[in-house]
């Protein structure tokens, strides 16, 4: 299969869908680049887990970028140990304490101003909204909004990619094994709000969801696989 010579940028946590993300688009694309956001997120590990996975699957390049203003800005028990991770957020209770307000506008606006001046074609945020923690900066409506008013303020044709967003989590396992790549996900990636590799602590929202949908995929693969083939252009 001939690969895309179009360039493409990895919004890059070194979790589970970003890192899924990356497998998927490496099979597809000659240049990855990766772009890693370090807002002094109490789960810092993540950083060090996308450095090690960005350079094992050869990126053309990883940028880390210190946005760490944003603790000052922002509240989230992402970035505040005195708010627990299991109660809402201090400033709406119907959002999780673990929303950090503003982190995906300013990582898609940082994204975008990297990739305009690397002319790289397109944006790859790894979020969905089948089984996800209630964000809303995960919906499609926010990136479709976030797209239009990039391409209109830098007057580009920057296109946003979000390939998990009608996925759940047991169809991004299923993503993952279609790449032969469910291994690595399972023993490199950190999704836990506590920064702990592969399982994680197994109490925390984010792995509760990843837990549940690796059980999901593993106890019938097959079915997941197919669920996955009606929903997923392998190629886009």
């Amino acid at each position: 299969m001939n690969k895309n010579t179009k360039k493409i940028l990895i919004v890059f946590s070194g979790g589970q869908d970003s890192t899924t993300c990356l497998i998927h688009y490496a099979n597809l694309y000659k240049e990855i680049y990766c772009i890693t956001f370090d807002y002094n997120q109490l789960h810092k590990s993540e950083i060090h887990s996308s450095r090690f996975i960005s350079k094992y699957f050869g990126v053309k390049k990883h940028i880390f970028i210190d946005i760490k203003f944003l603790q000052n800005l922002s509240k989230s028990s992402l970035t505040d140990k005195n708010i627990s991770i299991c109660n809402n957020h201090p400033l709406n209770s119907l959002l999780p304490s673990t929303f950090v307000p503003g982190r995906n506008i300013l990582f898609l606006t940082l994204s975008s101003i990297y990739a305009f001046n690397n002319q790289i074609d397109f944006v790859v945020l790894g979020v969905n909204t089948i089984d996800f923690s209630g964000y809303p900066d995960c919906r499609n409506e926010f990136i479709k909004a976030m797209n239009h008013v990039v391409q209109i303020g830098m007057d580009c044709q920057i296109s946003f990619k979000v390939p998990l967003m009608n996925l759940s989590k047991a169809e991004i396992w299923s993503l993952s094994d279609y790449w032969n790549s469910s291994k690595f996900i399972l023993n490199h990636t950190i999704t836990c709000y506590k920064g702990l590799i592969a399982n994680g602590c197994g109490k925390c929202q984010a792995c509760i969801i990843r837990y549940e949908g690796f059980n999901k995929w593993k106890s019938n693969p097959s079915y997941y696989m197919k669920k996955l083939k009606e929903k997923f252009n392998f190629f886009d």
